[in-house]
């Protein structure tokens, strides 16, 4: 398919000029002010291009721009849905870029801005960037919820380390940081340390492996040990890599396309969804493929949260 018209205006243009192919602005799906005005959008997405603990292949902070530009090609009409999830309205905030003054820092920068942005009430996705950043969130989360808070995490790892690479701070130690504030359940678990075991036996976690995953019933067990309120985390190395190799720290086998799409719209209808974040999409030159599959990931999580808002 060729590039789709104009659809929308990043800025008001006069009569004279307005009919000229103008390039799409640098909005989530290229809309313009009609559709991302902060004031009238119930959705707003918050672009993080973080990267500072990365352990094996390095460009998650590349993700977010990656995830923008191939958002511009995602089809505004969702099939499934049968609607057009934009009209919500999508706010795309600019990047925000931490400071390399080292992880502390950083997360106390993103934790101020973090509230900044939630204060104004819209549906709040992060885009990493890598996982270190989703601590932020849910205690953001943990501190407000009306009773317990769950956090869905979709991932490859548990990441479950209290240390890693010498700090707890790394992207391997972010479940870790949030398990005393809300309790993770996760999906797709396929790399785990005997530490990282240990504990989610002493804990009682739910955790479906990468194996179980399309098995038996394995999404009701997801489902049973959520509370009401769920933030979700979306590492993209949940899908294999044959789908996303995108990432820094693949690992074989891992979930298709249908298996988190099912999931995710059982859960935004059936629980109350805070907010989310996507990240560890680390984009590799020529490949767009697994840009576009994280940018229509996000609409769809946006349609779902619609449709749920809608019959909540």
């Amino acid at each position: 398919m060729g590039q789709r018209g104009y659809r929308c205006r990043s800025v008001a243009l006069s009569s004279a000029v307005a009919d000229y192919p103008w390039e799409d602005s640098n909005s989530f799906l290229g809309l313009g002010p009609e559709f991302t005005d902060l004031a009238g959008s119930r959705v707003a997405l918050l672009p993080v291009p973080y990267e500072a603990t990365t352990s094996y292949m390095e460009g998650a902070r590349r993700g977010p721009q990656a995830i923008i530009a191939a958002s511009r090609h995602v089809e505004l009409y969702d099939h499934e849905l049968d609607t057009e999830p934009y009209r919500v309205g999508i706010h795309t905030h600019p990047a925000l870029e931490l400071t390399a003054g080292g992880p502390e820092a950083a997360l106390e920068q993103l934790r101020e801005a973090y509230a900044d942005v939630c204060a104004g009430g819209q549906f709040v996705i992060a885009l990493g960037g890598e996982h270190t950043i989703t601590q932020v969130p849910v205690h953001y989360w943990a501190d407000r919820a009306d009773g317990e808070l769950s956090v869905l995490q979709f991932d490859a790892h548990a990441d479950l380390r209290d240390s890693f690479h010498g700090t707890p701070w790394s992207h391997a130690c972010v479940m870790r940081r949030v398990v005393d504030r809300a309790r993770p359940v996760g999906v797709g678990i396929r790399a785990i340390d005997l530490e990282e075991r240990r504990l989610i036996d002493a804990l009682g976690l739910t955790m479906v492996y990468g194996e179980q995953l399309g098995s038996g019933d394995w999404q009701d067990r997801v489902l049973e040990a959520l509370a009401d309120n769920v933030y979700i985390t979306f590492d993209v190395d949940f899908f294999d890599p044959a789908v996303v190799p995108s990432t820094g720290t693949p690992e074989p086998g891992g979930g298709t396309w249908e298996q988190a799409l099912t999931l995710l719209r059982r859960v935004f209808s059936e629980k109350k969804v805070v907010a989310a974040d996507v990240v560890e999409l680390a984009p590799l030159a020529g490949l767009v493929a697994p840009d576009f599959l994280t940018a229509k990931l996000i609409y769809k999580m946006i349609g779902y949260w619609q449709l749920g808002a809608m019959n909540g």
